[in-house]
Parts: C-alpha cells; structure tokens; sequence
C-alpha cells in the first residue's frame, strides 16, 4: 500500500515542469470547456439541442490529467462531467457541438446518445454510456488487456506499448457503486495500470457526500487496498493536479499497481439542465464554492504571478469567444442522421453468424464414440483455443486450480459441471483462470478485454445468479457497438448453465428467463438441446463478432439420448437456423432446450395412440430465430403449439405464438397453443417440480386437444 497526504498551495511559484506556454494553455482549455458549456445551456433554452450537463468546476484537475496522459496510446473510460479532459486529448468543440445537435457526424455516437456521452476511436477514448459506476470493471478489463497480451506468446503481434495506462473517471457519488468496489478489488489483486480519477464535487445530484459515503471521504475507505497509490488533491488547482496524476500515471506505467487521484472540485451549475439546485443548497454554501472556482481562480494566479499579463488572458478568452461561435455554427449547420441508419450497427456488419460461412453442419467429420454435451463443448473450447491465442476463458471455478503448483497433485476442477476440466493444464493460467465470485466483475471485465482485442468466453456459473451482471449484459455489453455508431465492439461469449428438471434445483438452481435476454438489441442468444448442436454452435459463438448469451441447459449436460461423435474441429451450426427433428402433417409443436425431448416422446405416444403425425422442430437459436422454417411447418401442418420452459405468462413463447398469429394467420385452423411452466418458482420437493415444469403428459393432453380442434 502507498499512500499520500492531500496537497495543497496557498500561493505557490508554478510548477518547475510546467512552461509558460503550458500555463496558458491549461487556462485556455479550461476557458474553452467552460464556455462550451455556456453555449449549449444558450443553444437548449433555444430549443436547438435536446440536453445538457455540465463540467463546470471540474476544469481544473481534467486539464491537468489531459496534459499528462498520451491520446492515443492510453485508454480513456471518462464520465459525463469529463468535457476538459477530451479537449485536452484532442476532440475539438466542433465535434463536442456535434453531439449536443445530435448530428450524423459527431464522432461521439453519430447522434445516438446524448451529449458529454464521449467516445473517440482514434483517442482510445471508450464510448460512455450514462448509467454511473458501469465503466469502472470495463476500465479493469481494458487493462487486463496488456497483462494478457504480454503473457500470450502465442500472439506475436500485440497491441500494446507496454507502458499504456487506463485512465477511469466518476464522480465521488458513483463510489457508492458496489462495481466501483468489485473494480479496485481486481486492479489491486492483478497490479493493473488504471488510474482512477474521482472527481469529488460533494454532491449526487442532490445527495451530499456524507450521505453517499461513510465518513464523507472515499479516501479514508480505500487506503488499505494492495498495491494502490492515492492521491488527494485540491481538482480547482490544475498545478497542484497536474502534478498529483502526474505522480499516479507513474505509479501504473511503471506497473506497481492501480491509483486514484481523488481530487476535490466544485460544482458550480445545477447537476444538469433538469435540476436545480437552489432548491437543495442555500445561498451561503453556493457562494463559498463560487470562491474556488478555477475559472476565477487560476487566471487571476496566473497575473499574481507574473506568468500572463491582462492582454495576453483577454486574448486566450477573444480566441475562445471566435473558437466556439465557429463551431457552434458548423454543428447546427450539419445534417441529422437520416432514418434509416437507426437499424444499423446492431450486430456486425462483416461477420454474419446466420451466413452460409457458419454452415458446415452437412459435413461432420465424427470422430471416437458418441459422448455427452459436456464432452462436446469441452472438444470445442479445446479446439477454438488451439487455433485462436486471444481466446481468454475465466469465471468462478473455471480453472483446473487457482493455486498452480497443486495442479500435478490434483485431477482439477474445470467448472461446477466440468466443462472447463483440463482447459488450464492444456492452455496455462494466462489464459484459463478464475474469477471473483462476483458475476458483473465477469461481464465487465470481459467487455474491456474484447475492446482491446481479446476474446473472451466466460462463465456465469447459474442463470440463477446472472442479475448482477444484467447492467453489463444489457446497457453495456449489448449496446456498445450501436451506441459508438460501430466504432467499438465487445463480441465477448456468455455461457451460463440454465433450466430445471434436476430434482432438488429448487428455487435458484431452476431458472430461466431467456426472454429477458432475447429482448435485447444487439445480443445473441443460442440454447442447444444436444450435445452436437451444443459443439457447432458454441463454436459459431465463438468465431463470430457479436456478444452472444450460450445457454446450456445443465439437464441435457449428461443424457444418454442426446450424444453424438466429436464432429471435428471445423464444425459449424449458424445462428438462425432451426432443425426439423420429427417430420410431421398433422400439427407442429416448436420448443428448445429441454423440452424438446419432452415434445419428441409426447408426439411419438400420440402417434402410436392416436395415429397423429406431429412435427417438432428445435429452434436452438432463440435470437435471431429461423421463421422460415417454423412458417413452412405451419403452411404444411395449420396447427401449432409453442412448448417451453419459462413461465407461461409473458415468457419467451409469446412473443412466438404472437408473430405466428400474425405472420402465420391465413393457415391456422386453429387458435397457437402454449406449453410451459406455472406462472410459480420451481420447488424442491420432485411432485412441485413435476407439477410445475412442463411435462410429456402435458405436451401429450395439449397435443390431443389442438388436433381435435
């Protein structure tokens, strides 16, 4: 642990390190950020852009962080109060303007988020998103980046310079995030070079800092963490800040470990333009920071000190005056996006995993004896992780042994169900590691190791527990390249073990709820009933360039019906394309997972019994799903049910049953039926469990009475 007493200057001489020129410069860019704030508040009570928030106060230690660090060569995860720091890297106001009128070409996010949401490709400044505290593990990954790179030899050409930092900001209200704890957890655990900037302005919003954060100072909670540097600074002072981040970037690039400036600012507008802050402070507290502003208080330093005389200050502010109108102008003057580009950037636009590309499912070349889902999927991993070195695999209980000289002494772990087992041995600890217990640190810091390259497929051990990691999957994971206009991506692989029918799951062994995933723009979901689909598939997961959820149902892990030969390393299933596993004309039952083998032994019962001949199709894709197949199946049948695992009320099958009925109406003879599982949580006991699950007999009563119909 390394520490430092808060800095502080009551007149000092400037920095030895920093030049006239500098000091002219860090006002310049303070100036030019502020009054770019006053024009956009000008510019929405026009009514000529849609939202505002501000940096205002924030100038000062933003400046100084933009001066140290390198565009380009570090990685930026900044917040929305963080307008200072991206005009010091480089972004220009135009562009800034851009973004606040929403247009085609700001670089930002072409008009998709709102403005202070930064993001530039050519600074490695990551596109932001607006929930607070979510940057914080991806700042983490995008670190863990150059600490996997530097280890892999089997990646000969690495992109990283070796002495690259992250820099990660918030404000002093987002450390109340449990991620922001999750994150320095990791950085000081692996010695990652991030620099944590928070900018500590005493307010959220409305809630002051006493009550967001224990003893009113995140400084005092963090100073026992390993291997952390922690500066505190006064953030109006950019001298005193700039040397302060200047320390903290030495302290990572010589990869000693994590820091944090902890720099203490102001905050002298409202939170945004939809706050007011008068009606929380009083007028006395609202005085004595307009006191430290540095907006007020540098300049007049920079005359007390003879560093700028009257002339050259009114200079810099003429200059900004003319910078900004210039600007302003060109943005209101730049087109909007046209419409039909909201549809673009959703997934890939290069790699397509429902292409003929992904198709080699008529070409197996089987090898050895049939064996079970686990075995495939392992063969597979096996498989992807000899022909790609990026390829990274990490969760909870994933590896072999986290303590590597014990693994000649042990058989290993390899996962709770053994689908990873051997993958450590095989690829080393670099590679093939543990976690956390701690699902979002997972998802999170997947996401920053796939921006910068890597490709990781990580584990989620139950579905059960995937909820702290749904901020990741859903505003993150799944919207990172539509947000950046396609400027970044995260094609990172989720596999999760899912579903019941194991007696004894109960209420969090059971779940489901692939309809909260299959929901969601820009995710893939993929739910294999065999151990052969289960191979193809994850290996088109893997190959492709979108995020995908890979559910694996933990019932169908080890059957005995759905075993198959290792179909070989090149085999291949795309995403989209359901199978037909039972031909049929009297009506058609579409379902995946477990269920599936469930539909087969109901409809093989009903034709014995009945003389009912009944198609049943597996979707095993769930998003995107194949609705050629499931229409030509209905033209051919004219009645359907759609049977699955999640609850029966608003669960995945009725968005199914809803398209058939209105793609499909003309050829229904009868009304879409659906199977699945009580509108209840799954029990313990095995008569709850059977109740509650859907069943063959069920399956069996529903097909009897849609044909009789």
């Amino acid at each position: 642990m390394a520490t430092r007493q808060r800095a502080t200057r009551k007149a000092a001489p400037p920095s030895a390190t920093l030049s006239k020129a500098d000091l002219l410069d860090i006002y310049r860019l303070m100036l030019l950020s502020r009054r770019i704030d006053d024009k956009e508040i000008q510019l929405k009570r026009q009514n000529k852009i849609f939202f505002q928030i501000s940096g205002a106060g924030h100038e000062a230690v933003l400046v100084a962080a933009g001066k140290v660090l390198r565009p380009g060569y570090d990685w930026f995860y900044p917040y929305y109060r963080d307008r200072a720091i991206c005009l010091a890297l480089g972004m220009t106001p135009t562009e800034m303007f851009l973004a606040a009128v929403g247009a085609a070409d700001d670089p930002n996010s072409g008009g998709r988020q709102m403005p202070s949401h930064w993001g530039h490709k050519q600074l490695n400044i990551v596109s932001q998103s607006s929930p607070t505290g979510t940057q914080f593990l991806q700042a983490v990954g995008c670190a863990e980046a150059w600490l996997r790179y530097s280890r892999n030899e089997g990646i000969t050409e690495k992109p990283i310079h070796g002495d690259e930092i992250v820099y990660c900001s918030a404000g002093d209200g987002t450390t109340s995030e449990g991620e922001w704890w999750e994150a320095l957890n990791s950085a000081s655990n692996l010695k990652l070079p991030v620099l944590f900037l928070i900018e500590d302005n005493k307010y959220a919003i409305s809630v002051p800092i006493e009550v967001q954060t224990a003893g009113g100072s995140v400084s005092k909670l963090v100073r026992n963490f390993p291997n952390l540097l922690l500066e505190e600074v006064d953030g109006s002072d950019p001298i005193l800040s700039y040397e302060a981040v200047l320390r903290a970037a030495e302290w990572c690039r010589q990869r000693k470990g994590p820091a944090i400036v902890h720099a203490h600012v102001t905050r002298p507008y409202s939170h945004s333009l939809s706050d007011d802050e008068i009606l929380y402070k009083p007028p006395r507290e609202r005085e004595e920071e307009a006191k430290r502003d540095p907006l007020t208080t540098f300049p007049k330093h920079l005359l007390d000190e003879g560093v700028a005389t009257e002339s050259e200050i009114e200079a810099i502010k003429a200059q900004v005056e003319e910078e900004i109108q210039v600007a302003a102008d060109m943005a209101l003057a730049s087109p909007q996006p046209k419409p039909e580009t909201a549809t673009l950037w959703v997934y890939s636009p290069d790699v397509d995993p429902t292409s003929e590309q992904f198709d080699t499912e008529d070409d197996p070349h089987f090898t050895g004896e049939p064996t079970t889902m686990v075995d495939l999927l392992n063969a597979c991993m096996k498989d992807e992780m000899a022909r790609d070195p990026r390829i990274l695999v990490f969760g909870q209980d994933v590896a072999d042994v986290s303590r590597e000289q014990y693994l000649k002494e042990v058989k290993g772990k390899g996962g709770v169900f053994k689908v990873t087992w051997g993958l450590q041995r095989q690829f080393g600890s670099d590679r093939v590691y543990n976690s956390p217990l701690a699902e979002a640190n997972i998802v999170g810091r997947a996401i920053g190791l796939a921006t910068r390259g890597l490709k990781p497929v990580v584990e989620i051990q139950f579905f059960d527990y995937i909820w702290p990691a749904y901020h990741q999957l859903r505003n993150e994971l799944a919207t990172m390249r539509w947000r950046s206009s396609n400027a970044f991506s995260a094609p990172v692989v989720v596999r999760v073990t899912y579903g019941g029918y194991l007696k004894g799951g109960s209420v969090y062994h059971s779940q489901t709820g692939a309809v909260i995933f299959t929901s969601v723009p820009g995710l893939r979901v993929i739910c294999p009933a065999t151990a052969l689909d289960a191979n193809g598939l994850l290996r088109t997961a893997i190959r492709c360039d979108d995020p995908v959820l890979f559910l694996e149902h933990k019932h169908l892990y080890r059957q005995t019906y759905n075993k198959a030969p290792n179909p070989g390393p090149n085999f291949m299933i795309p995403f989209g394309k359901a199978r037909v596993v039972r031909e049929g004309t009297g009506l058609s039952v579409i379902a995946y997972g477990a269920v599936v083998q469930r539909a087969l032994v109901a409809a093989k019962e009903l034709e014995e019994k009945d003389g009912v001949s009944v198609e049943v199709i597996d979707l095993r894709s769930l998003a995107p799903v194949d609705w050629e197949t499931i229409e030509t199946s209905i033209r051919k049948t004219n009645k359907v049910i759609v049977a699955y695992e999640d609850a029966h009320s608003w669960g995945y099958g009725a968005e199914i049953a809803a398209r058939i009925a209105d793609q499909c109406f003309a050829w229904l003879d009868a009304p879409v039926k659906r199977v699945a599982s009580t509108d209840t949580f799954v029990g313990y006991a095995p008569d709850l469990e059977d109740y509650i699950l859907p069943q063959v007999e069920d399956l069996a009563q529903a097909m009897r009475e849609l044909h009789a119909f």
